[in-house]
This record gives structure tokens, sequence and C-alpha cells, in this order.
């Protein structure tokens, strides 16, 4: 027989009230948490009808054949894929553009070439280089003076904090649309504006990694009486410095991308020939282009955590033994 202290569950009165609570907490969560979805899907209905206005009435019509295009849009054969890549002689050439690849050789010498998807790639990866270069200087010289733990919370910290926000504001090509009123259209357009949303976006990366380091060495050389610049030179940049590389390189992995977009509304680059391809439907360049924009990401990744294990040591990537 049950003691006559204890709840139906054969718990204390004290905790029978307690279990009562969390079940009516538990049913309240769940009824917001269905009211949050249904809001979500009213919300996406809705946003799918405005675009099925917005489309003159055609975009629930077109979604089946949203892939038609994907499916239509093939080479003659797999081969004219590479024949395009290395601008090697097309057997379907019958007098027009579409086939004729060796006219856009680059030619070094009278009989050396770079074949022309390789050097508008090459250039689409230069852009993206010297950006992140630039950017990744500005924002490292300029991190510093944004870290609270380095230089308070007054005015310096908040201009730059400011600037780097306005600077990362608006997408690169955005920055680049008003750059060419001025710049004109072309590789120096897309290089600064790369650069600028790169100081905004590294800066903010940058300084956080600052607040977090380590400032017993920092206060250790203040204590012999080491100015600013050397307190940051010996005890901060050291602690920082991989993390600095690792996001540089992540960050030239997002360049090459935008540097891509860019070139497609003017910048130069893969990205005006990838525009060019689609819209004069050459397929097989189409194709080409993407394969190696693919391979130019997956070797820039490779490549950044090969520096990041000579950086920081492979303890800092492997698992230690017995762990689960």
């Amino acid at each position: 027989m049950a003691d006559a202290t204890q709840g139906s569950h054969g718990l204390s009165p004290a905790t029978e009230t307690l279990l009562r609570h969390y079940r009516s907490q538990v049913m309240t969560r769940r009824v917001y948490s269905l009211i949050a979805v249904a809001g979500v899907l009213i919300a996406l209905f809705l946003a799918m009808n405005y675009a099925n206005a917005a489309n003159s009435g055609k975009f629930f019509e077109r979604l089946p054949f949203m892939f038609d295009f994907i499916k239509n849009f093939l080479p003659r054969d797999p081969f004219e894929i590479f024949r395009a890549m290395f601008d090697l002689e097309s057997p379907y050439f019958d007098g027009s553009a579409k086939y004729n690849y060796t006219a856009s050789r680059v030619y070094l010498t009278d009989t050396f070439y770079i074949p022309h998807l390789i050097y508008q790639l090459i250039v689409t990866v230069n852009i993206a280089i010297v950006s992140t270069i630039i950017g990744g200087s500005l924002a490292f010289a300029l991190c510093f003076f944004a870290a609270t733990n380095l230089v308070g919370a007054g005015a310096v910290r908040w201009f730059m904090r400011r600037t780097m926000e306005v600077l990362r504001a608006f997408p690169e090509i955005v920055i680049a649309g008003m750059l060419t009123a001025i710049l004109s259209i072309g590789p120096i357009a897309a290089i600064v504006a790369i650069s600028l949303h790169t100081v905004g976006a590294l800066g903010k990366l940058f300084f956080e990694v600052v607040e977090n380091a380590d400032m017993k060495p920092d206060e250790g050389l203040k204590s012999v009486g080491a100015s600013w610049l050397e307190r940051v030179r010996f005890a901060i940049v050291p602690q920082v410095m991989p993390n600095f590389v690792s996001y540089g390189l992540l960050r030239m992995e997002i360049n090459v991308r935008a540097s891509t977009i860019i070139g497609a509304v003017g910048g130069g680059g893969i990205g005006e020939v990838f525009r060019l391809s689609i819209g004069r439907d050459y397929a097989a360049q189409t194709y080409a282009i993407i394969i190696m924009l693919l391979v130019t990401i997956i070797v820039i990744d490779q490549f950044s955590g090969w520096l990041r294990r000579r950086l920081v040591g492979n303890q800092g990537f492997n698992y230690a033994k017995g762990s689960v």
C-alpha cells in the first residue's frame, strides 16, 4: 500500500508538483514550436506566391521544368570538354566560333601557348591572391586597434570596428559596381572591391582572435617597460598567427569565388568567359570552366591544410589515442 504522503507516481507532493510544472513547460515549448513552424510555412507559402506573381504567374508552372536546361545543355561528347579546356582542335568544327577553340590560344612564343580558359583562370586566381594580400595586410594592421584587451573601449576601438562594419556591409559585387564608374570595367575594380570587403571581413575575425589571446605574456612585457608595439609584436602576434593564416587562406577561397562572380559582370577573368559561354550555348566551355573552378578550390583547400599543419603541427589535427 502506497504511503499517504506520496502521489500517484510514488513521489512526494513537492516532487509531484515539480513534475507537473516540467510537463507543463514541455507542452508549452511544443506548442510554441508548432506555432513557429506554422509561421515559417505560411511565410514561405506567401513568399512563393509573391515570386509567382512577380514572375508573370509562371513560377509554379515552370517549376517541373527546372532541370530541363541542364539536361539539354550537354556537349556533343565528353572529350569535347577537354578540347575546350586545352584549346585543342575539335572534330565538330564547322567554321563557327562555338567549336573554334584554337583561335583563343594565348601564345607566349611562336609555338608555346597557354589555353584561353586556363589563362582566364590564372587572371581570376591572381585577382583573389592580390586582393587577399592587400585586404589581409590592412586587416592585420588594423585589428589590434579594434581589440578591447589592447586599446580598451575608447574612441579608437569604436572607430575601427565601425569602419570594418561599413567595409563588409556591402557585397563585393555592389562595391565593384560603384567603382566601375571611377576605375572602369576590369580587374582593377575587382581587386579594389574584393580588397575592401576582405579588410572588413578578416578584420572582424582577426580582432576576435586577438581578444581571446592569453594576456599573461603581455602583462610580463608591460611590467618590464615594453612599449605597446613591442607587446603586440612579441606577446600577441606569435599566439594569433596560426589562426590569422588559417582565416586568410579561407578568405582566399572565398575571394576566388567572389572574383569569378565579379568577372561575370565585367571584372575580367574566368567569370566573364563563363557568362558568355552560357549565353552563347557553348556547353563544352561551360562544363570545362566548372571543372576548373572545382579543381582550383580543392587545390587551395589542400594547400591551406598543409600550411596549417606546418604552422601548428600535426598534434592539432590528430585525435588523442583512445579517445572516443
